[in-house]
């Protein structure tokens, strides 16, 4: 009985691996309203895509990319976590390219400064830790630089402007990788100036510091990625991990973030983090948390 009880754990075990197998490869498109714009706003959409970690052999992945332009958004946003090898910034471009007619903005991600290296899984339980191990330099200013040149996407590492989009004016603002504690927030903070019909936030990791600071400033949508969605969701448990501050029930989609300024007055915001559509190459499945990029339509808060 006991060979038996360990030949089904090992079944059970193997069948589980190769669904996590499958999953990973079930890109799926996710589609979520988000009621942040005045009455009588036009609505517009939003096509977030994160946590590529494109390698140069993933076709497939590189293949339904491209597909996503027949969703026709308004404003494509990148939340980093782009590359996860030297050679794959030439095919993701190409990848790409589709979407070069709509106006895009993009953030870099922690893992996007290095090739990633493999880590012990009991580095995930027990929390993030700043000692990351690092592989050899990507180049991700090279790569932002071609991206930008054949897109015309903004780069809002430490950027903020106004942008018009889709009939609306959007206050932009980004900041470069918390995970990696280069955020540097204070650099684009300031009120929405008057006109601005939305004030949208870019961070790779949600980090609690930053999406107080962007919803203390005003901003009504901050865009992330970075958590995988926890990459392995359990049946009544969701997320084990989110690798950050973020707490596990927010590790995908949709929540209200909730900050009290000096001043005591609560603001709050929407936060949307993406599940991403990739993985680290050590650690190459899914389980309950497809491949995503999301449509997100905003549209007038009721």
């Amino acid at each position: 009985m006991a060979l038996r009880a360990v030949a089904a754990l090992g079944t059970a075990g193997a069948a589980t691996v190769g669904y996590g197998l499958y999953e990973r490869g079930s890109y799926t498109l996710t589609r979520r309203e988000v009621p942040v714009l005045a009455p009588d706003s036009t609505p517009l959409r939003i096509l977030h895509l994160s946590d590529l970690h494109v390698l140069p052999r993933q076709t497939g992945k590189l293949h339904w990319l491209g597909e996503l332009a027949r969703v026709v958004p308004d404003l494509v946003a990148l939340t980093g976590d782009v590359l996860s090898h030297a050679d794959a910034s030439g095919p993701l471009r190409q990848a790409l390219a589709p979407l070069y007619g709509f106006p895009g903005v993009f953030v870099p991600g922690n893992n996007d400064y290095h090739v990633p290296r493999p880590r012990s899984p009991h580095h995930y339980i027990l929390g993030p830790d700043e000692a990351a191990p690092k592989g050899p330099a990507l180049d991700w200013p090279g790569f932002a630089k071609d991206l930008t040149l054949d897109s015309g996407w903004r780069d809002m590492t430490h950027v903020h402007e106004v942008l018009a989009v889709g009939g609306l004016r959007l206050d932009v603002r980004g900041v470069d990788d918390a995970r990696l504690r280069r955020d540097r927030a204070d650099l684009v903070s300031a009120p929405p100036e008057n006109g601005v019909d939305l004030a949208l936030g870019l961070s790779h990791t949600p980090e609690p510091r930053v999406l107080d600071a962007f919803t203390a400033d005003g901003v009504q949508l901050t865009l992330s990625g970075h958590t995988h969605g926890g990459q392995i969701r359990l049946p009544f448990v969701g997320a084990l991990v989110t690798n950050c501050g973020l707490d596990r029930g927010r590790a995908r989609g949709l929540s209200r973030w909730h900050v009290a300024p000096e001043t005591g007055t609560v603001r709050s915001s929407w936060l949307h983090v993406s599940a991403g559509l990739g993985t680290s190459p050590f650690a190459p499945i899914r389980l309950g948390c497809r491949p995503e990029a999301t449509l997100l339509t905003l549209v007038p808060a009721s």
